[in-house]
């Protein structure tokens, strides 16, 4: 399909979960899904198409409850977003609990150190990119001491060696270390985010001592990583990348780890499960994913659902 033709509407809502099951977005930014949705929408009239419904956070949750997912773990990873997560959590207590962090591409901006990496996209830094990368950190440990009852993680921290070059390496680690740190001293479970950089981030938790509880949001893994994340414990969260026809390597690293060690996310407003690749992401697609998750393990839907709640309330306590 040309991109002239593509949709860019909402996915139908799936299936909602059998009765009485309900599961976690282990990992989601629903505050960026409104800007999203509204340049896709946009985009949509700009190319004769009719506009994309733009849904408020309050509708986006009850969507969401719909089908069967209770709660969401909502993720602040900018400067400006950290208390924007943290004012989610307190607004609506028991639907979403927030995870903090500087993002690995986002330490790297902060005091203007940006390398271009292998996407081709240019630097740009933002006015909050003039406080230092220490200043921004120390955000995070302030919000998530002073709301202890919200913030349940930290994340998303880690390495990514694609939307930054090769020579800010050391920069992305010792941000990805600090947060280490930072998330031992508050015994906080501490969500990953890992770009072409397995190596880098393996090694980093091997030498420094993983948190707790570590978990691989979006798992982009293969079964050899997955190997080395069972042995050591870890968990990995899986979004709709899962149902991708090329991420075998994915699948088979959800059945190594096992359910107990399992959780689903949608990164929204990104990687919407098929069939709807490219459209707008929200937490009331996760169904869809946790539908592949079922068929990579032979184990019907809900049996997936209900292991994965009772991990997310493992790890996070939620």
């Amino acid at each position: 399909m040309s991109k002239h033709h593509r949709k860019r509407s909402w996915a139908p809502a799936p299936e909602a979960l059998p009765e009485g099951v309900e599961v976690v977005d282990d990992h989601t930014h629903l505050a960026s899904v409104i800007p999203f949705v509204t340049a896709m929408s946009e985009e949509a009239q700009a190319k004769g198409q009719e506009a994309v419904p733009v849904y408020s956070v309050d509708q986006m949750l009850d969507a969401s409850a719909h089908v069967g997912v209770g709660a969401i773990i909502d993720v602040g990873c900018e400067l400006p977003h950290l208390q924007t997560a943290v004012d989610m959590s307190t607004t609506h207590p028991g639907r979403v609990w927030a995870a903090l962090a500087i993002h690995p591409n986002e330490a790297v901006l902060h005091g203007h150190r940006g390398v271009p990496g292998p996407d081709g996209l240019p630097v740009r830094y933002q006015d909050w990119h003039e406080t230092a990368f220490d200043d921004a950190l120390a955000e995070v440990h302030r919000l998530a001491v002073a709301n202890p009852d919200q913030v349940v993680a930290i994340g998303e921290t880690g390495m990514d060696l694609f939307r930054t070059g090769a020579a800010a390496t050391e920069i992305q680690r010792q941000a990805f270390r600090e947060h280490i740190v930072l998330a031992k001293e508050l015994d906080l479970p501490m969500q990953i985010h890992d770009r072409d950089a397995h190596r880098q981030v393996i090694e980093t938790l091997l030498k420094d001592g993983a948190p707790r509880k570590t978990v691989f949001h979006s798992y982009s893994g293969d079964a050899e990583m997955a190997e080395i994340a069972k042995e050591q414990g870890w968990y990995l969260s899986f979004s709709g990348t899962v149902s991708y026809k090329g991420n075998e390597g994915i699948r088979q690293s959800l059945a190594i780890v096992g359910l107990d060690h399992a959780m689903v996310e949608t990164d929204a407003p990104y990687l919407t499960p098929m069939p709807y690749r490219g459209r707008s992401n929200a937490p009331y697609m996760i169904p869809y994913t946790l539908a592949a998750m079922a068929a990579a393990v032979d184990k019907p839907i809900e049996a997936v659902a209900r292991a994965t709640r009772e991990t997310t309330h493992q790890v996070y306590g939620i």
